[in-house]
């Protein structure tokens, strides 16, 4: 959530302000408390059917669904989800290692806590992670290599038994399909520990700007600086936001747009007559042409800059490449203003610098009126 949504974060789990509950989380909880009770036995064999159905009915929660009709059409669906998963999982059922194992994992002084939904002991003796989801749509091979979850459970579950995992898995529940690849490795897992330590960081450090994307608005709109404008009320009946002094926020808002429009418009006129000046002047040799009231200057604007090749052959040796970070053109300005460093590779340095690009400038001066 943080990746996500730093302020939704905060709201939710420092703010502690309620999120509303919604059908699909307790649709997939549901699914979830099911496939573990399936699979916690001690000796096989597992429930039957009609036991894990019967505990499906007691452990329903109706919270989130908009109707009854609603709730009863996914308590029917659940029902065809979890018959499937039975008649696939009983017949060769093996006990787990692990089902919902509860973790503290310690990152660099970070306590990292969780739940795995189910770790198997494979014949070779590694591990397999199972992850249950109730998503819509199948989980494609890029959404498993990137899932940070499955990536967090490979380094709990190799630091609780100390024993390689060698298979990852999102367990699609509606369509009962394994959705499986390699582990991570190492220089996964050691992106991941960074990830960590940079969100632990960034919290400690109370770092929580708003940030958009395709799920919004969360549960809170009326904290959220995309949002909160819809909640502020301004005077009489309308909802809005206040007017400033001076300022009527609504009209101004419409005044940018049109005049955004009308910039747009005309834009491609303004680069006619840009070009039709530049033309005239390359032609006639000239920097400078007027009109009635007005005069414009044309001139050739070169950039310059360096081949990080070239400048990194020539710090690396004195020890003064990592001062410019990579190439950071600021840095290398500090560089070859610095006194301290050494006359002839500023000299060099500067013999380096090289025309990267040019581009047309023009430049506008209203003409004096003549006495």
């Amino acid at each position: 959530m943080y990746q996500s949504c730093p302020l939704s974060y905060r709201l939710r789990y420092i703010d502690r302000l309620e999120a509303k509950e919604k059908w699909y989380f307790s649709f997939g909880k549901t699914i979830h408390l099911c496939a573990e009770h399936f699979f916690r036995v001690k000796v096989p064999p597992p429930s039957t059917l009609e036991e894990l159905l019967q505990f499906y009915e007691q452990e329903w929660l109706a919270e989130g669904f908009e109707s009854a009709e609603e709730e009863m059409k996914y308590k029917a669906y659940g029902r065809e989800i979890l018959s499937k998963f039975w008649e696939i999982h009983y017949p060769e059922f093996r006990p787990p290692l692990a089902v919902e194992r509860l973790f503290y994992i310690d990152v660099d002084g970070i306590k990292l806590r969780g739940f795995i939904d189910r770790v198997d002991k494979l014949e070779s003796g590694g591990l397999s992670i199972v992850d249950y989801k109730t998503n819509r749509d199948l989980f494609t091979i890029d959404h498993l290599e990137q899932d940070l979850q499955l990536t967090l459970y490979q380094m709990a579950t190799e630091q609780l038994w100390q024993l390689p995992v060698e298979k990852l898995t999102l367990y699609h529940m509606r369509s009962n399909t394994p959705c499986s690849c390699g582990p991570r490795d190492s220089q996964r897992l050691e992106q991941a520990r960074h990830l960590i330590l940079e969100v632990a960081e960034n919290i400690a450090r109370g770092k929580f700007p708003a940030t958009e994307h395709q799920y919004c608005p969360c549960d809170f709109p009326e904290h959220c600086p995309y949002y909160r404008h819809q909640y502020l009320v301004a005077a009489g009946d309308t909802v809005g936001q206040p007017e400033l002094p001076g300022i009527a926020i609504a009209d101004s808002v419409e005044q940018y747009v049109s005049l955004q429009q009308q910039i747009k418009e005309l834009r491609p006129q303004l680069e006619e007559a840009k070009q039709a000046i530049i033309g005239f002047c390359e032609a006639e040799g000239l920097n400078r042409v007027q009109g009635k009231d007005n005069s414009v200057t044309y001139k050739l604007v070169e950039m310059t800059g360096f081949s990080e090749d070239e400048v990194r052959e020539l710090l690396a040796p004195a020890g003064l490449w990592e001062q410019v970070l990579s190439l950071d053109q600021s840095k290398l300005k500090e560089l070859l203003g610095d006194e301290a460093t050494a006359q002839d590779i500023r000299k060099r340095l500067e013999s380096l610098r090289k025309v990267v690009s040019t581009s047309a400038r023009l430049w506008v001066k209203k003409l004096e009126d003549e006495p």
